[in-house]
């Protein structure tokens, strides 16, 4: 009899996106009793360092501290591993290198709960993302195998609103970042995006308490992620 599976999460990127994601996957989980949950093992450090800045060329490398917490998990008994923040995904090939569990992928799951949603091929999306997300094409590269139209927020927007919001919410200010993060949304559909794509797990934080309404014209990476370790669990 196979051992039963269990969820790591490497977290701390940042702190409360992580417990977010806990949140969605509860939620998701359509448990009716505490045993019926998806177990899950979680490393909540949030001293690695700024992947942001990482990709910038100004920051410390985040890729040791990344490596300690997946091998806590693999040593925990993790039987895959999921990541609740997009631009951690610039280090998916050595992350996934380094771990005997495998490390299910959040544009992936993204992608795939996208298809799903797909009703119309005229969709234009805009994708919420940082700075270092964006440079390493971790969305672009598969929307466009897709076919799909996208759009991306604008240098001034990643420096006046996206970045500023997004560390607001990091540093627990919700109501200064959830209003920029909506500012940020509101101009990518003024430009035409017609569906976002949350992809950082800051910017449904943030839209929850600024603008909620805008929440349905959106898809959120962090329940796509969720949804992928319920399959996991499910399929053990």
């Amino acid at each position: 009899m196979s051992a039963p599976r269990l969820v790591g999460v490497l977290g701390g990127m940042g702190p409360l996106a992580t417990l977010d994601f806990l949140q969605r996957l509860l939620e998701i989980s359509g448990a009716q009793r505490d045993q019926e949950h998806v177990p899950t093992v979680t490393w909540n450090v949030p001293q690695i360092p700024d992947r942001q800045r990482a990709l910038a060329g100004g920051g410390e490398d985040p890729l040791p501290a990344m490596l300690q917490g997946i091998a806590r998990l693999n040593a925990a008994g993790a039987t895959c591993i999921a990541i609740p923040c997009n631009t951690a995904h610039a280090w998916y090939g050595p992350l996934s290198a380094h771990s005997a569990a495998p490390i299910l992928h959040i544009v992936d799951a993204t992608v795939q709960a996208l298809q799903a949603a797909q009703q119309s091929s005229q969709v234009r999306i805009g994708v919420i993302a940082t700075r270092g997300a964006l440079s390493q094409r971790l969305y672009q590269s598969r929307l466009e195998a897709l076919g799909l139209d996208y759009l991306t927020p604008t240098e001034q927007e990643l420096d006046t609103l996206f970045t500023p919001g997004c560390y607001a919410i990091k540093a627990n200010d919700i109501a200064t970042g959830g209003r920029l993060l909506a500012q940020t949304a509101e101009a990518l559909l003024a430009r035409g995006a017609t569906q976002l794509v949350m992809a950082c797990t800051e910017v449904p934080i943030g839209l929850r308490h600024a603008a909620p309404e805008l929440l349905a014209l959106s898809v959120d990476p962090a329940t796509a992620l969720a949804q992928a370790c319920l399959r996991h669990w499910r399929q053990g």
